[in-house]
């Protein structure tokens, strides 16, 4: 793909354009001044040399009152005005000109026989053109003279030029589906503003589908939180950025249109952004962690070792400082962005850990594992304050419904709920918790389940994933069945399901945080949007 060179002097000159048209004289001045680029632009060429031709110099000089022009013509200029004020008696006006603008004392310094002869007509009673101009000169002609060498000098600018290019740009990213018809766009940071929150609704219905390579598939995948992004990471090791209404690659990202991804060297199991969604974080299956700045795809941050073996799950503090990790490894760690360096390490699960999150403001860590425990930690000493299974009703060590007893279910996927789900006290966070059973569970941080889910089927198989709706109002769960279920979050009851119509399991779901829109994405190198 070819790009398109803009020079940096134009871009100013477009903003002193605007400066100009809306009267900001001042700090136009000032940008010319630091800049050195100047604006030899007018509405109408023919307007500027008619108005020389014809003697309206206060037209003329607020014309070129902006301009940067050859010190010559500046002089002819100045030197024919004063010669006609010296003609139309206006001697004082002559004589100010003469003393203090700036061409005439550069005429003094580099002409001063020619500046002598401006000072002696001046100095006479009467005006004789003869004495003025030069033999086979005269007043129109010189006039002619100088409106030709100003209009060599400056150009014709359409107006309101800065806004059409913008325009122009928004259209174009319209054209090629990376904005919405009707979005408006936050141009400071070069994204869609984030559309007004829709009522929620059960997705059910498959609206695209993202093929990926014969060979790859998406082993993870997640939305910014603005909306306007949903990247996934592959088996393959490439993390990419997706236009989620066209189900194409961003083009608009410099980097993938010039097929410059961000990359790892082995398969990345897990990706999450930041909270300003600025920042993409992601882990792969050699134990590495990169943090990228999902505008321009640069690596700000790698970590070589964060764990001896794959991350599985990664998230951002509130404060976009640390980064949360688990891995197979069987541990939990928090990497310091700034340091670059492994700052906390959480032992105690016995198999691998599947799911971290940061809860209570980020001053405690949840983690759940194949071991069939939740443990939530203090963030600062890596202590277990808690370690709990979640059952039917009650929680607190029981079994998981549906196990034998004496048995617990890996625990795959933890959620902050968003908002109360009852049953919670005021300020209280719950967790949607989904284990490899028949059940997921909504507990709070003391271990208690405040609500459980089952399809009441016993051929549904057990969940895979489960994630909750980006207001709370529903709950969804990818079974072994390959079906998606959808759950009401007040009640509990089964609201409908769909068959994701995948060839093989389901590896993940990603809910969008503004509208009614899931990913589904599995190894059979498909990832779906659902709607409802």
């Amino acid at each position: 793909m070819s790009s398109v060179r803009v020079d940096a002097g134009d871009v100013v000159r477009l903003v002193l354009q605007f400066l100009k048209e809306n009267s900001l004289y001042n700090t136009m001045a000032a940008l010319q001044e630091e800049t050195h680029i100047s604006l030899n632009s007018v509405d109408n060429v023919e307007t500027l040399t008619s108005d020389v031709q014809q003697g309206r110099w206060d037209a003329v000089l607020r014309a070129v009152s902006s301009f940067t022009l050859p010190h010559a013509i500046l002089i002819d200029l100045y030197e024919q005005i004063v010669l006609e004020m010296i003609e139309l008696k206006e001697l004082d006006t002559a004589r100010t000109m003469l003393r203090q603008t700036e061409p005439m004392m550069l005429l003094r310094q580099q002409d001063p026989d020619r500046y002598l002869r401006l000072q002696r007509l001046l100095g006479k009673p009467y005006f004789d053109s003869r004495e003025a101009y030069p033999e086979g000169s005269s007043k129109e002609k010189r006039r002619t003279a100088i409106a030709k060498a100003l209009s060599t000098e400056v150009m014709v600018v359409a107006p309101s030029r800065l806004m059409a290019l913008i325009g122009q740009a928004l259209k174009w990213q319209q054209h090629q589906g990376l904005l919405p018809p009707g979005t408006e766009l936050d141009l400071f940071r070069g994204t869609a503003a984030s559309p007004t929150e829709e009522e929620e609704a059960y997705t059910q219905t498959l609206d695209k589908i993202v093929k990926f390579g014969a060979k790859s598939h998406a082993e993870s995948g997640c939305f910014s939180p603005d909306g306007q992004y949903l990247v996934t990471g592959s088996v393959d090791g490439f993390v990419e950025v997706w236009d989620w209404l066209s189900g194409k690659l961003r083009k608009d990202l410099t980097y993938q249109a010039e097929d410059k991804f961000m990359i790892h060297e082995e398969a990345i199991f897990c990706v999450a952004f930041s909270k300003d969604s600025e920042m993409l974080v992601s882990g792969s299956q050699d134990g590495k962690i990169k943090v990228w700045r999902i505008a321009t795809g640069k690596c700000l941050r790698k970590f070589e070792r964060a764990h001896t073996e794959g991350v599985t799950c990664v998230s951002f503090a509130n404060d976009n400082s640390h980064v949360l990790s688990g891995s197979f490894d069987q541990t939990l760690r928090i990497h310091g962005l700034k340091s670059g360096k492994t700052l906390k390490i959480f032992r105690g699960h016995t198999s691998y850990v599947n799911a971290a999150i940061f809860v209570s403001d980020d001053a405690q860590v949840l983690s759940g594992s194949s071991d069939g425990t939740l443990r939530l930690w203090d963030a600062k000493t890596t202590d277990c304050l808690r370690t709990f299974t979640v059952g039917a009703a009650g929680g607190g060590g029981g079994p998981m419904a549906g196990a034998p007893a004496g048995e617990v279910s890996a625990v795959h996927s933890l959620a902050l709920f968003p908002g109360n789900p009852g049953g919670a006290a005021a300020g209280e966070q719950a967790v949607v918790v989904g284990t490899r059973s028949a059940n997921f569970f909504l507990v709070n941080l003391k271990g208690k389940v405040l609500r459980a889910f089952s399809t009441g089927r016993k051929e549904s198989g057990a969940f895979v994933k489960v994630l909750p709706s980006r207001k709370g109002a529903f709950i969804y769960a990818a079974a072994e069945d390959g079906s998606l279920y959808c759950f009401s979050a007040v009640v509990g009851s089964l609201e409908g399901s769909v068959p994701l119509g995948h060839d093989k399991e389901v590896i993940g779901l990603a809910h969008h945080p503004h509208r009614n829109l899931l990913t589904s994405f599995a190894d059979d190198g498909s990832l779906k949007l659902w709607v409802p």
